[in-house]
C-alpha cells in the first residue's frame, strides 16, 4: 500500500529547462528524490507519476482508490484550468488531496487563475516552486497520522 501518490500533468517532464523565470531550475527528479528523503523520514510510503496525457491521469487517480492511497499530492498543471475529468476522477475516489503550482498561477495570465481543483482540495500551495511540494508532502504527512494511518 502507497500512503501518498504525487501526480504531475503536462509538461512537468520538462522542469529545469522549460521557462525557468516561472518553473525554476529544479528537474522533476531532483524535486521526487527530496521527496523520497522527507517521505522515508516521516514513516510513510510514496510514489510518483508524471504524464502528459489526461487520461493517464484520470486511471491512475482511479487506481489510487484501489490502492488505498490515504493522500495525494497533485500539481495538474495546464489540466489545472481544462480537465473536468481529473477533477471528477478525484472527486469520485474521495481522497484526500494538495494543489501545488510552482508559480503563482494568480499572478499570471487571467485564464491561469481558475483552477478545476481548488474548491475540493484540502489545500492548495501556489508560487513557492519546488518548495510547495516538499511543504504540501509536510501536511500530507501530519494529516495521515492524525487519522492513524
Amino acid at each position: 500500500m502507497t500512503d501518498i501518490l504525487v501526480l504531475n500533468g503536462p509538461n512537468l517532464n520538462l522542469l529545469g529547462s522549460r521557462e525557468p523565470d516561472h518553473y525554476g531550475r529544479d528537474t522533476l527528479e531532483s524535486i521526487n528524490t527530496r521527496l523520497q528523503a522527507l517521505a522515508k523520514a516521516g514513516g510513510v510510503s510514496i510514489e510518483f507519476f508524471q504524464s502528459n496525457a489526461e487520461h493517464e491521469l484520470v486511471t491512475r487517480v482511479q487506481k489510487a482508490m484501489q490502492d488505498k492511497v490515504a493522500f495525494i499530492v497533485i500539481n495538474p498543471a495546464g489540466f489545472t484550468h481544462t480537465s473536468v475529468a481529473l477533477r471528477d476522477a478525484l472527486a469520485a475516489t474521495g481522497i484526500p488531496f494538495i494543489e501545488v503550482h510552482l508559480s503563482n498561477i494568480h499572478a499570471r495570465e487571467a485564464f491561469r487563475k481558475h483552477s478545476y481543483f481548488s474548491d475540493l482540495a484540502r489545500g492548495v500551495i501556489s508560487g513557492l516552486g519546488a518548495t510547495g511540494y516538499e511543504l504540501a508532502l509536510q501536511a500530507a504527512i501530519q494529516q495521515i497520522k492524525a487519522q492513524g494511518k
